[in-house]
């Protein structure tokens, strides 16, 4: 696999997910970000969320997931690169997945936004990348 070199990544652990992930590519693309979107199931394709994260060169990373929302504590154990987490309201409107999201193990530092609120990851993944140029 090549590297891929964009500033943000987006990753969503489902198609059932995209629709926040529109939100953050409209900002990306308002603001002239370079950005990748992928569909990587941390619990269905393991092998290739690591191979992907492996040869990423990305500067910030948006997970996007519901339900138990594994997706960006999973990602945060793999790399240094910050992870900003976006929970998706699928059962309890929610709230299972933002306190997934929230209440990571001490060593898995995740940014969390609020529920379905895609373009506040784009806003924060924007902020990081100017401390970092």
């Amino acid at each position: 696999m090549t590297m891929n070199t964009f500033d943000v990544t987006i990753i969503v652990g489902s198609t059932s997910d995209m629709h926040v992930a529109e939100k953050a590519k409209e900002v990306f693309e308002a603001e002239r970000i370079t950005y990748d979107l992928q569909v990587i199931s941390a619990h269905r394709e393991p092998e290739r969320l690591e191979e992907y994260l492996r040869n990423s060169s990305c500067k910030v990373i948006i997970a996007i997931a519901g339900l138990a929302a594994a997706l960006p504590g999973i990602i945060a154990s793999k790399t240094e690169i910050p992870v900003i987490g976006v929970p998706v309201s699928s059962k309890l409107n929610g709230l299972d997945a933002l306190l997934s999201i929230a209440q990571m193990p001490p060593g898995m530092p995740v940014a969390t936004v609020g529920i379905d609120n895609g373009k506040n990851a784009a806003l924060l993944a924007i902020r990081i990348l100017k401390l970092l140029t």
